[in-house]
């Protein structure tokens, strides 16, 4: 009996004539190619600064070349690696709390209320302060974790405390406040995709469940969880790329002396050292070492999630 194998994407034949149809599409593509081109690649050109003595002055191809020295004075900089340290902790802290756990949560949450105004409610409520500035956001913590702040208040009131409790002038206290900054503005935005995730399973599974005898809890578990998995693996090899990208705002502007030693970033290492001081190689060189630490971090998550056999990017 002959057997007979379906076409897939590899096996189609393009044709002239399937390129003018999707003439509009393939122009719409080498816009953004072309953008992609401008604005991404070509800049990289800029690295060349990280291996000079640049001055703005002498220009690009101007200034005296030194090799590895912007580098060697960063990893023999005692401040820069504290700054590897805060950077990687917060990261890890937003990518842990705010990016993942937490949204997953909330998602299931919101999925298994029945009243759909309430659900809605919710969602806008969750989804709003996404969209306020980080100044708003920071100044909303400084007004209420402050000495004379409503949650120092409360707890002296309830007998809870004695003294006031100095949020912003604890380094051991300092992680916690940017994961609550960023758990607070972004939980219900990084829910959004979680909860699409959830309403696209199939109801047959749900009801098949509730015949083997699987209450709500059970559903959530053998159903919803195993069905999000997928998302989970890829949003979560995805997000890996950004733990260096703890944030630069949101440290600097609750950032204080009193905390500097947890509070500084590699983005503001590279403002306080690179701009600040004229010295944009040591800037640049920053900035390529967090690049290719992000990528290598994708990389290898990656390889992992493939040697698993979970869901990869590539």
């Amino acid at each position: 009996m002959a057997k007979y194998k379906s076409a897939g994407p590899r096996d189609a034949v393009i044709t002239k004539k399937i390129l003018y149809r999707q003439r509009v599409l393939i122009a719409l593509a080498i816009l953004f190619v072309i953008y992609g081109i401008i604005f991404y690649y070509i800049p990289l050109g800029g690295w060349i600064m990280a291996f000079e003595n640049y001055k703005p002055r002498t220009g690009l191809f101007g200034s005296k070349f030194v090799g590895l020295d912007k580098f060697k004075f960063l990893f023999s900089d005692k401040t820069f690696i504290q700054v590897i340290r805060n950077t990687f902790c917060m990261g890890l802290l937003n990518l842990i709390f705010p990016t993942t756990i937490f949204p997953i949560i909330f998602a299931i949450l919101l999925n298994e209320m029945k009243s759909l105004n309430g659900k809605k409610a919710v969602q806008t409520i969750s989804y709003l302060p996404h969209f306020l500035s980080w100044i708003i956001v920071t100044g909303i913590l400084h007004d209420s974790l402050s000495n004379s702040g409503i949650v120092n208040e409360l707890l002296l009131k309830l007998g809870i405390i004695k003294d006031p409790i100095g949020f912003f002038s604890e380094p051991k206290l300092f992680w916690g406040l940017v994961c609550f900054a960023h758990l607070w503005k972004e939980m219900g935005w990084n829910a959004i995709i979680y909860l699409s995730a959830i309403s696209s399973v199939d109801p047959c599974l749900y009801e098949a469940a509730s015949i083997d005898g699987a209450g709500r809890w059970g559903k959530i578990r053998h159903v919803t969880l195993p069905s999000l998995r997928p998302t989970i693996i890829v949003l979560l090899l995805m997000n890996m790329g950004f733990i260096l990208n703890a944030g630069f705002e949101v440290q600097y502007l609750l950032g204080n002396g009193l905390v500097q030693s947890v509070s500084q970033t590699i983005d503001i290492y590279v403002l306080t050292w690179g701009v600040s001081q004229n010295d944009y190689s040591l800037g640049t060189a920053a900035g390529i070492f967090k690049s290719v630490v992000s990528v290598l971090i994708i990389v290898i998550c990656n390889a992992v999630a493939k040697r698993s056999g979970e869901e990869r990017l590539f």
